[in-house]
């Protein structure tokens, strides 16, 4: 295989995760309102914490369904038969769906853990902040779609897409971050 090739299915492996990489920072914006842990704790800590709300997960995974239909409209262009990159309609609305949701609920995922660490919101904590909404995307995505996350981030040459997911996350993520926090809209770069 030739190199281009290669760089090819990473490009398409990173675009067709997109719908995945924006929730959380659209959860920025749409957030506040009811928290989703209604201020409860659980063992003496906070569920989730104040910045998780209702607002922010369904504002953030709305926006990543949003991008994913933009992104088969633009394939649309190149590939007329309609099913480029996630298949036909309804496995690209599943799919699609997965991959927003997944990556809201690895947040909160991570949110919880970081609570039970006793790390108060903001708090830094290096690796779960960058990944833990890729293995929340990922595992939903594989639960109802395990044959798309195969063919397209594990067969053959493909995992060369998933890797440069994971190594390039950190940056991706520190870069979004710094954006958002001079934007005002996150009171922490990280």
């Amino acid at each position: 295989m030739e190199a281009t090739e290669i760089l090819l299915i990473i490009l398409t492996g990173l675009f067709l995760f997109l719908p995945a990489m924006l929730p959380n920072s659209a959860a920025v914006v749409f957030g506040g309102g009811t928290k989703m842990d209604f201020g409860r704790s659980w063992r003496g800590k906070r569920i989730f914490g104040d910045g998780k709300s209702w607002r922010g997960f369904f504002g953030g995974a709305f926006c990543g369904i949003v991008l994913g239909f933009i992104i088969i409209g633009i394939s649309l262009i190149w590939d007329s038969s309609g099913t480029w990159g996630y298949g036909e309609f309804w496995g690209n609305a599943r799919v699609i769906a997965c991959l927003a949701f997944g990556a809201v609920l690895g947040d909160l995922c991570g949110a919880f853990i970081k609570r039970r660490l006793g790390m108060e919101r903001g708090q830094k904590a290096p690796i779960l902040d960058q990944y833990d909404f890729v293995i929340g995307a990922f595992l939903l995505t594989s639960l109802f779609n395990p044959d798309w996350v195969y063919s397209t981030y594990i067969e053959g040459w493909h995992i060369a897409a998933l890797i440069f997911i994971i190594v390039f996350m950190f940056a991706i993520h520190r870069i979004a971050n710094i954006i958002g926090y001079k934007m005002g809209l996150k009171k922490e770069p990280w």
